[in-house]
């Protein structure tokens, strides 16, 4: 890679710093902390695309063999990304026929290390297809079957890395994934509406008599409020059973998977102390209640 590539791999890599969990802390194994970064910074870079995030310049649609323009059509951009990232892949591909982008270049070595499939990076990639079609979801089982694309396949990335894959330690990552996935939905409604997309319930929305327009105000009255702190009653039970997981692996693992469940019990503190009022902006946990919750985590599944 280029000097310049690689700074522009390396900005995408950064925003790990802002995410409610500790992506790759430095406790784990160096191998670890290398692969974890890797998935992180594919399943970000997805996110951008979906999102329209991507720096500007168009320099990742060039990345992908795309011309400048084609940068601001997401689908375009969403099937040159899966193009490239099924060269990773490609175990027959030569020297100079791998994967075009450097983000992919730093996933290849993982996916080869650790064995890893391409269902859960492909699952990523249709979430945020779905992102581009749907903006609305009806029920809750419905929001349920958007994070099994866009929120469990990380999971089992993380399971796969580290070589401790099982159907029960899948199930309670689903659980754990899921909750995370929905606590993030909460923070950030007033964000996701500035981009027309909801993703409470709306058949809890109309529970709740909240509308769309309560949505866009500068803070939430006592109906939102009160969906919201139902929304986050579901996504604390999920985290709840997916917490024995935590309790099925040891050493530095144990203190990694702490860190995810933690960061989803800080974050919904978070959104309880705001007196469930997610918009004037996200509800972030500080540092010390993270930690606090980690520990927390760790006492009752030692």
């Amino acid at each position: 890679m280029t000097a310049g590539t690689d700074a522009h791999a390396r900005a995408v890599l950064d925003k790990a710093a802002h995410e409610n969990f500790p992506v790759a802390p430095f406790f784990v194994p160096r191998s670890w902390r290398a692969d974890l970064m890797a998935v992180y910074g594919y399943a970000r870079l997805v996110d951008d695309i979906g999102d329209g995030d991507l720096a500007p310049g168009g320099r990742d649609a060039e990345l992908l063999g795309l011309d400048r323009e084609q940068s601001d059509d997401r689908l375009a951009m969403l099937d040159a990304f899966e193009a490239d990232l099924l060269r990773v892949f490609d175990v027959s591909a030569r020297s100079g026929t791998g994967p075009r982008h450097p983000l992919l270049l730093r996933l290849r070595p993982t996916v080869r290390r650790c064995g890893l499939t391409p269902e859960p990076f492909l699952g990523l990639i249709e979430a945020n297809r779905q992102d581009q079609r749907v903006r609305r979801y009806a029920t809750y089982e419905d929001l349920l079957a958007y994070c099994e694309l866009s929120a469990n396949p990380v999971g089992h990335l993380v399971l796969g890395i580290t070589g401790t894959l099982s159907p029960e330690r899948i199930r309670r990552s689903d659980a754990i994934c899921t909750a995370l996935q929905i606590v993030e939905h909460l923070q950030d409604v007033a964000e996701d509406l500035a981009r027309d997309r909801i993703y409470l319930p709306a058949e809890d929305m109309k529970r709740f008599r909240v509308s769309e327009s309560d949505l866009a105000l500068a803070t939430s009255g006592a109906s939102m409020r009160a969906l919201v702190a139902y929304e986050a009653e579901r996504a604390g039970d999920l985290l709840n059973e997916g917490t024995p997981l935590v309790g099925s692996v040891h050493g530095r693992l144990k203190l990694l998977l702490a860190g995810f469940v933690g960061g989803g019990k800080a974050a919904l503190k978070a959104v309880a102390a705001a007196g469930h009022d997610v918009l004037p902006g996200p509800p972030k946990p500080t540092k010390l209640s993270l930690l606090r919750e980690v520990g927390a985590t760790l006492r009752r599944e030692g």
